[in-house]
């Protein structure tokens, strides 16, 4: 209503001014032929009138007869205009059109109606009053009636066809009124449908948990979802307009090669933090309203389920191995010891040369390190049950760690340190086992050590972890592993050392899942590797927390001891 009503009282304050423009340009030319002092009294008047509008604009929201005040006033204004103008001889009339077209567009249809009704009856009264030759204002303020005014006849059909113009254009100009009334609620309630749909959808893109981009037919990127945001680490405003071959680091040809449109690629990709992942994408044509073809591109970071599909693989190897130590067992083991049975008796019981006595040790040697090949074996592919009981994860290591210093790969130049903390690191797990995993990790160590260096064996606790996870971490300063084999270290018969199967990783791995943990291998080739081991501290609830009496630990059968290992190796 405030708005209309401003744009009313502008546009009537310019037909104000060019009614005044017009009266003194008419003076200038013909003096005294045109009542100039009545005609610029209502030009002020109105000026005045505009200017008390303009004050009472803030109360027509709440009022709305405040306009019919104003539509009125402009009909009486109109109406004096007329009178000291001619009257019936006027040749402003046609002005009742203004405030009847002004009524309509604030005041719709039934407004125009009520100021055509006003106008219609002043005009009446206007014409009676001066063929009456009644004054209503003083003399000299409006033209003289003069003889030759029209005949009554001739007054009547002026009054009719201006009122019938008033009632024509009010009809009219309301009716279109509300017809554009009409089209404008209906537009609202079109752009409020197209903006809730438009966010609707923005809503449904960016609650896709893949990334979503979209390209112009020249590959550069138009849209870019929350998810997209999120996988590569960089913002909207980034990568919006650029090249989306830069942006995905797609190959030269992803975009455009119709072999890879609806395939699905996967690619190493770099995030803006430099962290290196893999996605898969897919890419497809998009067609836009106007006839171009764009691109979609979706794609999702498979960093770990391509981890998974290569740790499921190394399952289903170990199943194998599995299967094919149970045979080795069943197959090598007993003939082998009875063949190593009979070495023994014969050299104890023939006369021997020094060759001959040579050549039966080494038979013997290599029996028996055969033997422990099967051991080995079976200690991965058949392995015991746990044997859970709580224990104090620093002893262990400690353990671990007196165990590596008297090895057979320990050397002068090598240094085994410990880092654990002073109070007791409670956990629930197989001591046996868990000392397994520091032995395979720290003897691998000292072997990548061939120039000498530090061991670091450590223990603690994650107090970040929901549940307490113990973190036994191994550092050695050895040669390093290639980026390449990274993915292939616990898998069986993988060792890269002279001495060794190629198991000791893999028990590792087997162990570590048994008590539902995981490692993780990090390594820079000639700086060293470090490999670290979570395993949950606690493995049932109610689990009593004091230390257990010595009588409760886990035997060490399992695990071989130093000196029967340098006694085999001597």
């Amino acid at each position: 209503m405030r708005a209309r009503l401003s744009k009313v009282i502008a546009a009537r304050l310019v037909v104000s001014s060019l009614l005044l423009g017009a009266a003194i340009a008419i003076e200038l030319a013909r003096p005294d032929s045109f009542p100039v002092n009545p005609f610029v009294f209502l030009i002020g008047l109105t000026y005045a009138l505009s200017v008390v509008y303009l004050a009472t604009l803030r109360w027509a929201e709440k009022t709305p007869a405040i306009a019919d005040v104003h539509f009125a006033l402009d009909a009486a204004l109109v109406s004096a205009f007329i009178h000291v103008t001619g009257g019936i001889t006027s040749h402003f009339s046609s002005l009742y059109v203004l405030p009847i077209i002004a009524a309509s567009t604030v005041r719709s249809k039934h407004g125009a109606m009520q100021v055509a009704w006003l106008s219609a009856t002043l005009y009446t009264g206007l014409v009676f009053a001066q063929y009456l030759d009644v004054g209503v204002v003083p003399s000299g303020w409006w033209l003289p009636v003069s003889a030759a005014l029209p005949t009554p006849g001739f007054a009547q059909y002026t009054v009719a066809i201006n009122l019938a113009g008033m009632f024509a254009v009010a009809l009219l100009s309301g009716s279109l009124a509300e017809r554009l009334r009409s089209a404008r609620a209906g537009l609202e309630d079109a752009s409020d449908e197209m903006a809730d749909l438009r966010a609707f959808n923005d809503h449904l893109i960016d609650s896709l948990i893949s990334g979503l981009v979209t390209t112009d037919a020249r590959g550069r990127i138009v849209t870019f979802n929350r998810a997209a945001t999120r996988l590569t680490g960089l913002s909207v405003d980034d990568v919006r307009g650029r090249d989306v071959h830069d942006i995905m680091q797609l190959p030269p040809d992803a975009a455009t090669s119709s072999d890879l449109k609806g395939r699905r690629i996967e690619i190493p990709f770099r995030t803006a933090g430099g962290q290196s992942i893999e996605i898969g994408l897919t890419i497809s044509s998009l067609q836009f309203p106007e006839g171009t073809t764009g691109h979609l591109v979706t794609f999702q970071d498979i960093t770990d389920l391509k981890r998974f599909e290569r740790e499921t693989r190394m399952q289903q190897r170990l199943v194998a191995v599995g299967e094919m130590a149970a045979g080795i067992a069943h197959e090598v083991r007993n003939p082998l010891a009875a063949m190593s049975g009979s070495l023994e008796l014969l050299r104890r019981e023939l006369p021997l040369s020094n060759d001959q006595a040579e050549l039966m040790d080494i038979a013997l040697r290599e029996s028996e390190r055969l033997n422990e090949r099967i051991r080995l074996f079976l200690a991965y592919a058949r392995p015991q049950p746990l044997m859970i009981a709580r224990l104090d994860a620093r002893r262990v290591v400690q353990d671990a760690a007196q165990l590596l210093r008297n090895s057979v790969d320990a050397r002068s130049d090598h240094e085994i340190a410990v880092d654990v903390p002073a109070e007791p690191v409670w956990i629930d797990g197989d001591e046996t086992e868990i000392r397994q995993i520091l032995w395979s990790l720290g003897t691998n160590g000292l072997r990548a050590m061939v120039g000498g260096g530090q061991l670091r064996l450590s223990a603690r606790l994650d107090p970040a972890d929901a549940d307490a996870a113990l973190v036994l971490v191994v550092q050695d300063r050895g040669c390093g592993i290639p980026a390449a084999e990274l993915d292939d270290v616990f898998q069986p018969f993988k060792g890269s050392f002279t001495r060794g199967a190629g198991l000791g990783l893999a028990i590792v791995h087997r162990i570590v899942t048994d008590h539902g943990g995981h490692v993780q291998v990090s390594s820079t080739v000639g700086a060293g590797t470090t490999v670290t081991v979570r395993l949950p501290a606690s493995r049932a609830a109610g689990v009593d927390t004091q230390e257990p009496a010595p009588e409760s630990r886990v035997p060490e059968s399992r695990l071989p001891t130093p000196k029967s290992r340098a006694a085999r190796s001597a």
